[in-house]
Order: C-alpha cells, then sequence, then structure tokens
C-alpha cells in the first residue's frame, strides 16, 4: 500500500491558512479593546435598551444563520472546515441567497455585539475583517471550488451573490 506524501494528503483543500471565526472574533476583540481606550458611543444612555434589543436580535440571526448553514452542509454532506476537503455542493438552505452565509452571519454578530457593547469600535473595524476574510479565506475558496466541481460551480456564482 502507497502512503500519500504530506502534498497530496493535503492537496485536496482550499489552502486557507486562517480559521474564519477566529478573523471574526480577532475584529471584535480588537473593537472592544478600542472601545476601551477611546468609547465611541453609538447611542445616548436613552435609547440603550433599545439598541441593546436590536443587537441581542443579530445575534440572534447570526446562531441561526450559522445553524442552517452548518446543518445544509451536513445534509449536502461535506464539511464547512476550509481546511478538508469539500465532498459537495450546498445549493440549499441560506446558499439559496448567498455563497457566503456563515460570513454573512458573523458580520451580523459583529454588529450585534456592537450594539450590545453601544460602541462604534467593531463597525468601524469590520471592513478590514470583511477584506480579510474576502482576500484570504473567500478568493482561495472559489479557486478551489472552481477548480473541484468546474461548471457546476460556475453556474452557481452566476446564480448567487457572493454575499447578499
Amino acid at each position: 500500500m502507497l502512503i500519500p506524501s504530506m502534498d497530496e494528503q493535503t492537496a485536496d483543500n482550499s489552502g486557507v491558512r486562517v480559521f474564519p471565526p477566529a478573523i471574526y472574533a480577532a475584529g471584535v476583540a480588537i473593537g472592544l479593546a478600542l472601545d476601551w481606550l477611546l468609547p465611541a458611543r453609538l447611542v445616548p444612555a436613552r435609547h440603550l435598551a433599545t439598541m441593546r434589543i436590536v443587537g441581542a436580535a443579530l445575534i440572534g440571526a447570526w446562531l441561526v444563520l450559522a445553524i442552517w448553514a452548518l446543518a445544509t452542509f451536513r445534509r449536502a454532506g461535506t464539511t464547512p472546515n476550509p481546511t478538508q476537503p469539500t465532498t459537495a455542493l450546498a445549493f440549499g438552505g441560506p446558499y439559496r441567497f448567498t455563497r457566503n452565509p456563515m460570513y454573512v452571519s458573523m458580520a451580523l454578530m459583529t454588529i450585534g455585539v456592537a450594539m450590545v457593547a453601544n460602541t462604534w469600535w467593531p463597525i468601524v473595524v469590520l471592513p478590514p475583517v470583511l477584506l480579510m476574510v474576502q482576500r484570504a479565506v473567500i478568493e482561495r475558496e472559489e479557486r478551489y471550488l472552481e477548480a473541484k466541481f468546474g461548471q457546476e460551480y460556475l453556474r452557481y456564482k452566476t446564480r448567487v451573490r457572493r454575499w447578499v
């Protein structure tokens, strides 16, 4: 029996080297640290309760969308882990509306946390986070999926937007 080389063992994946939720978590942490150093309130105290309710709803939307996306991956018989081989494409569930519902959900979570904490900073940090996710994760995933699934994935890309 031949033992595959290390390159052959790892070749069938997107080449993503950073765990995507870690990028969002780092952005939230940086935003909260900036708020500690230089507070930047979203709303005055009299509107804080409403802001926190809306923020909690966005955090809830994050959770629902993330679970829905993960369940859709599971039903399709593939993994959400970009370091593992993708065995099937997911076209149902939230993947009918966006090619990246997990990344969209984490953006919702970031905004929700900012609203609950009543600070602009996580929202200010979000565009660089999204750019990093785009460059370090999504572009690699898309190249991998195009190479692996060809026309099937290219047709999907023409039907469904990357974000929303």
